[in-house]
């Protein structure tokens, strides 16, 4: 990193920090692992040769804290020796629709916005709208924003499914339970050097931004959507007064677009952007279930359950969070055998 060469490659720099940072953080595991062996050495030394009884005693217990804090150290060596996701450090874009329930799933798509807003602002992450489509009842058809945050997919990507909603809508008369769906897709944000962008393979429109119902709200045209010709990708930002600003948020919503495909491809798993994440967004396929009648959401992939909707809706997920890395980092161990 202090070679004068490699110092003016900035992309080459912010590989090897990362590169650093990560080894750091191994070399520091082993140093901790290979200080308790000593005092395990040391601690069984006393058992075996110190005539003193009290030693022997303290020893005896010196030894038992030492084998609790070998096995966490052995795990957390074992999930740090484990491949990394390349994606993990990144910024995350998200995309929520409504999907299968008319105005009942546009409703819930809005609340499952605001609940990871509230997420990121707990964090202290930063939260920013590239493209909202409202109804004037409060429901989003669709919501696509950016969540800046150092290894903030790391924390989201398994929230990426179909979200399945129980509950009696505020226009049922009768009492009735109603189920919808509401589809979301994490992408991690893909930079230049991830994507190699041809100006001639885009086809970038200028239009007026508009409200509720198509109203124009602005006279002067800032509204971007640009086309990847090769693939199709469409990505659209209108949410910034500023023509250049929405470009840049289009051409960062594609660039990720375009990397989730390759993701896809990679990982042999359907090639159509983003399918494997969202699914078809009807009622199957559904990764969670928030069921207001019981106050339970359910995370069916592991089978988890909690209640308190409120509090889940309003931000409080870390508990789904928690158990889903967790589930993928027992799945890795297994597949590496370690």
């Amino acid at each position: 990193m202090s070679d004068p060469e490699v110092a003016v490659n900035y992309a080459r720099v912010q590989d090897l920090a990362k590169e650093h940072a990560s080894i750091k953080n191994l070399a520091a595991l082993g140093h901790q692992f290979h200080k308790i062996l000593a005092d395990v050495e040391d601690a069984e030394s006393i058992l075996k040769n110190d005539p003193d009884k009290d030693m022997v005693e303290l020893a005896r217990g010196e030894l038992q804290m030492l084998a609790l804090q070998r096995e966490q150290v052995e795990r957390e060596l074992r999930i740090a020796l484990l491949p990394k996701d390349q994606n993990d450090e990144k910024n995350v874009i998200m995309e929520i629709r409504a999907g299968i329930g008319g105005e009942e799933a546009g409703l819930f798509a809005a609340e499952l916005y605001r609940m990871y807003s509230r997420y990121a602002q707990r964090k202290g992450w930063r939260v920013e709208i590239i493209n909202i489509n409202e109804t004037g009842l409060g429901s989003v058809k669709e919501v696509v924003f950016e969540v800046k945050a150092k290894g903030a997919y790391s924390l989201l990507k398994h929230e990426s499914g179909t979200h399945r909603v129980q509950r009696v809508p505020v226009t049922e008369s009768g009492g009735r339970i109603h189920t919808s769906a509401v589809t979301v897709a994490v992408l991690p944000e893909a930079e230049e050097v991830d994507i190699d962008l041809r100006a001639d393979d885009l086809n970038i429109e200028i239009a007026h931004s508009s409200g509720h119902g198509g109203q124009s709200v602005q006279k002067v045209a800032t509204a971007v959507r640009i086309t990847h010709i090769p693939t199709g990708v469409v990505a659209f930002c209108q949410d910034e007064r500023s023509q250049l600003q929405n470009k840049e948020k289009a051409m960062a919503v594609l660039r990720s677009r375009l990397l989730a495909q390759e993701i896809d491809k990679q990982q042999q798993e359907i090639t159509e952007s983003r399918r494997s994440q969202v699914g078809t967004g009807d009622r199957s396929g559904r990764v969670r279930t928030y069921n207001f009648p019981q106050d339970r959401v359910t995370d069916h992939r592991i089978s988890f359950t909690a209640h308190n909707i409120e509090q889940i809706l309003d931000g409080d997920i870390d508990a789904f969070i928690s158990a889903l890395r967790e589930t993928e980092q027992a799945n890795k161990l297994a597949e590496a055998g370690i």
